[in-house]
């Protein structure tokens, strides 16, 4: 494909400043809030436009970012007042913003309301179920309106309230509760008392003037009412909960190094991706935003992927989150015993294979990108590169944790080894691969390559613990052929690099990974001149790379896509391990420079910054973390081989 024909989708919806033309908000514009339970978007204007419960992968009740018309948004306006100023406070989750009228000045606070469980596990989030809107009026005199259009189960139903009496819901005014979606809400004020009205249309509005030191909160609960009854003090201890819940979790990092700024705010958005009650790492807070406007490349990501949740245990090492990456190890093991081995590469929160994906025609999707879909059909495939990864953070996270009480246990250890076992018996057969590509499956070079780490990590796993299995010397043939066959068929003389499948003359971006896995020395020629092909057949301006060329690879689905975010962090790591330090950084810094106005990122962008895919998307945080870290070691060469090779703690 002629870069030309990519270089923007039609009406570009801009980086994350505001509008994204015809009234839709742009992606990177929009607040994540997190209870790591549910999550809501926030758009540039104040409005809720996206929020499922009861749960990450739940049935939308406010879905306006997927559809204008009958989505429904919880909207916010002050008087007199053009869009607010937003902004988080410091290292949360919690999004201040700010009105200024002509006759006063308002300040906002939105967030879902969290609190420390444990006040020794600093690492433990506890929801609260409570979406909170608090509003301060700082100067003058300023009316304020909140109109809540609700639309449950992906708008294919109309909210239902009716008032709950005041004594049994501890509210004044009294509180109103939704039956279709079990959705509860109250509203609470310093000075005169809001008025609240239902609609006809199930649309509910309180509306409030607001004098200097008033305040207004409306709390949507999506698990019945608060606990205790709702006034501003509760307001306010909620509030307080949630700041020093994520403070004290971002004070377990212990990173300061290069772009600790963006790697904060990156593990946070993490964190907040990571279910509460099962640890599950989703890819992404939505469904169906799409890759490119129009090319019906729309995906559900409210799912775990196996290789997402491994880099996860990984990122989380190296930040000296230690007693999380012990939880979320453990979760790996519990999925991979559960599945005797043979891994699936996704599964759902609870850790559920289900693999129904349905279209929700409704719905006329992101900027009128459609289809919007529900669910995901990867659960079926077959992808080999999970064995590595999830081997590879094992490997890491025992290494690491030897000696401190957190290791592993040898039962457990069993269930690691099951995965090995599981790999011997698939490696040698096609995948759909990392990219998952529908039509046909193909001996994928990068599948290979992760399987040799499986085998890899398995014996040095093995080795670290002094285990003499019957099977390792099976494990070291394996590990073994597949390095000759890699070096072999995966390598092409003609194209002069690796290669993205057995036989192709095409290049993909995930080969980026062969000297950041220890495969092969990132300074090796041949991963030198792999990474300078990558950039020569997909990558755009110097900065952007695509995952792999769609008409090239045949992946069976139509039209262009974005430049993949997590591959344009992955050529500032290679640049690292290859010894171009200097173009490695200006690589991280103009894509850092296109970041959305909270410091979030998407999965794929266009070459004029406008974000596209799913958001916030993991992937892309894990990319960036891994490459401000490298970038902070450049130069200590001895530390990266390490890293990559996987040697030392």
């Amino acid at each position: 494909m002629d870069r030309a024909d990519r270089a923007a989708p039609a009406d570009p919806a801009g980086s994350g400043t505001g509008e994204g033309g015809g009234g839709w908000p742009a992606i990177g514009s929009l607040a994540f809030l997190s209870d790591c339970r549910v999550a809501a978007l926030v758009g540039p204007d104040g409005a809720v436009e996206w929020l499922c419960t009861p749960r990450f992968d739940g049935a939308s009740v406010f879905g306006r970012l997927l559809d204008r018309r009958i989505g429904g948004a919880w909207e916010l306006r002050v008087e007199g007042a053009p869009a607010p100023r937003q902004r988080y406070r410091d290292t949360t989750l919690l999004v201040e913003s700010r009105w200024t009228t002509p006759h006063g000045t308002v300040r906002g606070e939105d967030y879902l309301a969290v609190r420390r469980p444990d006040r020794d596990e600093a690492c433990l989030i506890e929801p609260l179920a409570l979406l909170v809107r608090r509003l301060t009026c700082e100067t003058g005199t300023v009316t304020v309106r909140h109109r809540l259009d609700a639309r449950p189960d992906y708008a294919r139903a109309r909210a239902r309230w009716s008032a709950v009496d005041g004594a049994e819901a501890g509210a004044a005014p009294p509180a109103l509760e939704e039956t279709t979606a079990g959705l509860w809400l109250g509203a609470t004020a310093t000075g005169a008392a809001p008025r609240v009205r239902v609609a006809e249309d199930g649309a509910v509005t309180v509306e409030a003037v607001l004098r200097a030191g008033g305040t207004l909160a409306v709390v949507l609960g999506y698990d019945g009412p608060p606990q205790e009854p709702l006034d501003t003090g509760l307001v306010d201890r909620t509030r307080d909960d949630t700041v020093e819940a994520w403070r004290a979790w971002d004070g377990l990092n212990d990173y300061r190094g290069f772009g600790a700024d963006h790697v904060r705010r990156s593990a946070l958005t993490l964190r907040g991706l990571m279910a509460a009650d099962t640890g599950s790492l989703i890819a992404a807070a939505t469904t169906s935003l799409p890759e490119w406007i129009g090319a019906g490349r729309n995906w559900d990501y409210r799912y775990l992927w196996h290789r997402d949740a491994a880099l996860v245990v990984l990122v989380l090492m190296r930040l000296g989150h230690r007693v999380e990456a012990a939880l979320y190890v453990r979760i790996l093991l519990d999925h991979s015993a559960r599945a005797s081995g043979a891994l699936h590469p996704m599964l759902d929160i609870d850790g559920r294979v289900e693999g129904e994906e349905t279209v929700l025609e409704h719905l006329g999707g992101y900027r009128d990108s459609s289809p919007v879909r529900c669910g995901n059909s990867a659960f079926s495939q077959h992808q080999l590169d999970t064995y590595g990864q999830v081997l590879d953070a094992v490997f890491v996270y025992q290494q690491a944790a030897l000696g401190t009480g957190r290791e592993l246990a040898r039962d457990e250890l069993a269930a690691v080894y099951r995965v090995v076992d599981a790999a011997v018996r698939v490696w040698r057969e096609p995948d759909d691969g990392i990219w998952e590509v529908r039509d046909r499956s193909r001996h994928w070079t990068i599948s290979k390559v992760y399987a040799w780490v499986c085998f890899d990590r398995g014996v040095r796993l093995a080795e670290l613990m002094d285990d003499e299995r019957p099977d390792l010397d099976r494990w070291r043939r394996e590990r073994d052929a597949v390095r000759a066959e890699v070096l072999d068929k995966g390598w092409s003389e003609s194209v002069g690099s690796f290669t993205q499948s057995y036989g192709s003359a095409n290049v993909d971006a995930s080969l980026l990974s062969l000297g950041l896995l220890g495969f092969l020395d990132g300074a090796d020629p041949r991963v030198v001149a792999t990474v300078e092909r990558v950039e020569e057949e997909l990558g755009e301006d110097g900065w952007l790379v695509h995952r792999y060329d769609p008409e090239a690879t045949d992946d069976g689905i139509n039209g262009p896509e974005g430049g993949f975010l997590l591959c344009s962090f992955a050529m500032v790591s290679a640049l690292v391990l290859a010894g171009r330090h200097d173009e490695a950084r200006r690589r991280y810094e103009e894509i850092c420079s296109r970041m959305g106005r909270f410091g979030l990122f998407s999965e794929e962008m266009a070459r004029d910054g406008t974000m596209l895919g799913n958001y916030p998307q993991a992937f892309t945080h894990l990319g960036l973390i891994d490459a401000a870290m490298n970038l902070d070691a450049a130069g200590d060469e001895e530390a990266l081989r390490a890293w990559a090779g996987r040697h030392g703690g």
